[in-house]
């Protein structure tokens, strides 16, 4: 008996034990174990045991849902609650997990591929701010390692990652904020 279970089947037992039945007249003698499972496999259309196996471990691999990421909404509320109606970022939260999603949010803001100078960054932020500190949030998201920068500190990049699942769910909502008719939304 084999280590791992194989399932079997076929889609026409007329066609398999025909396949079979000719198999086992062009054999002399009693197959083995082997060369009966070879006779199996090769019936229901396979090269051999082997083949049949690597095609099940595939189709298990490929059947296989990745479990998904679940993100913690109640981080994703405070986080919120940073922006104002119009998704610009009001206050600078004194909690370090909240202060991360809120760069995430920014820097989904940034250009993609796009080297900016320092003032240039200055800019898209204060535009993305309201309490007038560019200069935190991009030392912030150097320091995070969101934003790459030259080492005269002149030429910023933002460094394409997978956010957080956190970070995607706060993303969309300010997205959605900052696309909407004056920012009629409540934030809370």
């Amino acid at each position: 008996m084999s280590r791992f279970l194989i399932p079997f089947s076929t889609p026409d037992l007329s066609t398999l034990t025909r396949q079979l039945g000719s198999q086992l007249r062009a054999h002399e003698g009693a197959p083995s174990h082997l060369e009966l499972m070879n006779m199996l496999a090769r019936a229901a259309a396979f090269r051999n045991v082997q083949h049949l196996r690597a095609a099940h471990a595939a189709q298990g691999r490929l059947d296989a849902v990745p479990a998904e990421e679940l993100a913690d909404y109640a981080l994703v509320e405070r986080a919120l609650r940073c922006f104002d109606g119009q998704g610009r970022l009001k206050i600078w939260s004194s909690r370090r997990p909240v202060q991360v999603l809120c760069l995430w949010a920014l820097w989904a803001a940034l250009p993609a591929e796009t080297d900016l100078h320092e003032r240039a960054v200055n800019a898209q932020l204060a535009a993305l701010h309201s309490f007038g500190d560019p200069a935190l949030l991009r030392r912030e998201l150097s320091g995070l390692g969101l934003v790459d920068r030259d080492p005269q500190g002149i030429r910023y990049r933002r460094i394409e990652r997978r956010p957080p699942p956190e970070a995607r769910d706060l993303i969309r909502r300010i997205g959605a904020l900052r696309h909407s008719k004056g920012g009629e939304r409540d934030v809370r």
